[in-house]
């Protein structure tokens, strides 16, 4: 029998695999068959899932009380996002792109000193604490898949430019769609994330009030709410679009991904 991280150890290989298979589609210009891709992402959502349910019914409690677990939540939420839109073939293509994605947070996720046991801290474990966590994660997929559609629509946008037959004939979708696409789901993402944090000052002992607002990973999760909450505003104050919206996203999620783990270790609460 496999163990948790066995499982998705697994998966991490088929989203490798369909990384390599996404070159494929790259190099045919998105002309061939994407169904195989879109496959291999499913079982290897399947095998995350497993391996997600063998870790929670394991400790009784939700995976994500510490990086290794919190990795894999949000490379489990973000490819459950592709999958459902997905079943749209015209936004199937997304996964191409994403691949790359996955296949990083499976390995980040796998490095050793990650999955370190639970310990006594000043958090409440309750199921507020899971939904809290759950949220904010779900939050960072739908931001990893706005980078995602920003990437497609900046190729778009050159390809188009430069009169490329590849823009015409491929099956990506629209510049316009994909920046619909990245709209929609950076809000989505910042309203999982208000909710989120929203729930965080009822989650502390009494006694550690203080250090919740000086925490690190607290100051930084509302820097990064306050980034997001910027260029959606933006976006609907200025009707601020096209490629100066696409690297704002891209730049964002980068951000997110460089700090993530640096910030939970810093972190008193997080830690």
């Amino acid at each position: 029998m496999l163990t948790d991280r066995q499982w998705f150890l697994c998966a991490t290989l088929l989203y490798g695999l369909s990384m390599i298979y996404a070159v494929f589609l790259w190099r045919k210009g998105f002309r061939e068959d994407d169904r195989i891709h879109y496959c291999l992402l499913l079982l290897g959502f399947a095998l995350n899932t497993t391996a997600m349910f063998m870790r929670g019914f394991s400790f009784n409690r939700c995976p994500v009380n510490n990086l290794f677990e919190a990795t894999m939540f949000v490379d489990w939420s973000a490819v459950g996002v592709y999958l459902i839109l997905g079943l749209w073939q015209k936004f199937r293509f997304l996964g191409a792109f994403a691949s790359p994605i996955f296949l990083f947070l499976g390995i980040f996720a796998l490095m050793p000193g990650l999955d370190l046991k639970d310990s006594a801290g000043p958090i409440t474990r309750n199921w507020a604490v899971s939904l809290h966590a759950v949220l904010i994660l779900f939050s960072y997929g739908a931001f990893g898949l706005c980078a995602v559609a920003s990437g497609m629509y900046l190729i778009q946008e050159r390809h188009l430019k430069r009169h490329n037959l590849m823009a015409i004939v491929s099956k990506l979708p629209s510049i316009g769609r994909l920046e619909t696409i990245a709209s929609r789901l950076v809000v989505i993402g910042l309203i999982l994330l208000t909710l989120g944090l929203a729930l965080a000052p009822f989650l502390m002992e009494s006694g550690q009030r203080a250090v919740f607002y000086r925490d690190a990973k607290i100051l930084w999760s509302i820097l990064v709410w306050i980034t997001y909450a910027m260029v959606v505003g933006s976006r609907w104050i200025w009707r601020f679009g096209g490629r100066p919206l696409a690297w704002a996203l891209i730049a964002g999620f980068v951000f997110l991904i460089l700090t993530f783990s640096g910030t939970n270790l810093m972190s008193e609460l997080h830690r």
